[in-house]
């Protein structure tokens, strides 16, 4: 049931004519119109009170592309075009602010919609006074940023300017080219006081820079990289193998999709990022290292959104005796990630609400690689994640 205790969310996205913005946008419009499907939403049956209610979510952000919204989803092909023109219109009345954003930094995905900075100081006064102006237009109670653009490239992050408060500020001062677009949003949400969630694999709130400036201001902050299918499925999967001392000898993932996220990733640069966040998570729920982990992406346009996942599993069992486990899932990617996208900004805004700053271990459920506090290491075994966030919102089925 949709809990109708909390207050009005504005949800301000990096990346608002993607696929995953405009699914997760055409999805709630179709909700507040009067459809009752809320599969796919994890946290649609569980009663929390102060969690905001799906119709009381309003959408705002930025793009490098400006075209309307209904437009955009058409463009993706996601979902059906009778079924946004129809339960989802408001759309074609939605569109994007100019993004501050860097071709240096996402080579394969740019547009011509973007705000022209003076520096990375005048880059995040832009960002802060559009999610200022955000949230006294729509009148929501709270505003949360959620980045949903394209993957970019892998910074060095052995740079001093990422190690403090202070470095980093000193970084904005001279604009330092380490510091990139998904950094600049980062700092701006949470030097202004909204939650920052990061569902893509660049880097961003994760270094200790913006870490430290959220637990020093009590801001909320979560992410990297949406959990949504093949990653998904390895956190359900290799907890129950180490479980059965089934021993992992090989496990080689595959995808190939066709989307603007694949276009992106159809550069190295995006790509090695993308890699760094699904290449760490088996060797820890496992316990070992397994030598032959390989993780292949490929970028392949006649698939669209509808991405293939395939898995090849080599398994030593009793007396050493060998097996496989092959997976295929033929999954929708914006189906899966705008749900979860709409789960974490809610989870962000009861967060704020509740007074629960820095980094938020529970919402490690929805990525590949969570953000944790100082000490602390990641969980990724799914079943672990789960009862963290289910304890932590105090849930009631």
């Amino acid at each position: 049931m949709m809990n109708s205790e909390g207050q009005r969310l504005g949800v301000a996205v990096v990346g608002l004519g993607g696929a995953v913005s405009t699914t997760a946008i055409a999805g709630l419009e179709l909700i507040k119109s009067g459809m009752n499907r809320l599969d796919g939403l994890p946290l649609a049956d569980l009663s929390v009170p102060g969690l905001t209610n799906y119709r009381d979510i309003v959408f705002g952000g930025w793009d490098v592309h400006g075209d309307d919204l209904g437009s955009a989803a058409e463009t993706h092909g996601v979902l059906p075009k009778g079924l946004v023109m129809d339960g989802a219109a408001a759309l074609t009345t939605m569109r994007p602010w100019k993004a501050v954003a860097s071709d240096r930094f996402c080579r394969n995905v740019d547009g011509g919609h973007k705000f022209i900075a003076k520096g990375h100081r005048d880059a995040v006064d832009r960002i802060a006074g559009d999610l200022q102006r955000f949230k006294s237009e729509s009148g929501v109670d709270r505003v949360v940023v959620l980045n949903l653009a394209s993957t970019e490239r892998w910074p060095d992050l052995s740079a001093e300017t990422f190690s403090s408060i202070d470095a980093f500020e000193r970084g904005l001062d001279r604009d330092d080219e380490a510091i990139g677009p998904a950094m600049l949003y980062a700092y701006a949400a949470v030097a202004n006081g909204y939650p920052y969630g990061n569902f893509t694999p660049s880097v961003a709130a994760d270094v200790p820079a913006i870490k430290d400036l959220a637990a020093k201001l009590n801001v909320p902050v979560a992410g990297k990289d949406g959990k949504t299918g093949q990653t998904m499925m390895k956190t359900v999967i290799a907890p129950a193998l180490r479980s059965r001392a089934l021993h992992v000898d090989g496990w080689f993932s595959t995808n190939i999709l066709g989307n603007r996220d694949g276009l992106a990733l159809d550069d190295p640069d995006s790509l090695e990022s993308k890699l760094n966040t699904k290449g760490s998570v088996l060797d820890q729920m496992l316990g070992y290292t397994v030598e032959d982990h390989i993780v292949d992406i490929k970028y392949y346009r006649p698939r669209g959104d509808d991405k293939e996942a395939w898995d090849n599993i080599d398994v030593t069992g009793f007396l050493g005796q060998r097996m496989q486990i092959k997976i295929n899932f033929l999954c929708k990617d914006s189906i899966l990630a705008a749900p979860l996208a709409i789960e974490i900004a809610r989870v962000l805004g009861l967060a704020q609400k509740r007074g629960d700053g820095g980094v938020q271990e529970q919402l490690s459920f929805f990525f590949k690689a969570p953000m944790t506090r100082p000490g602390n290491g990641p969980i990724h075994a799914f079943h672990a994640q789960e009862e963290m966030l289910l304890n932590w919102l105090g849930a009631r089925a």
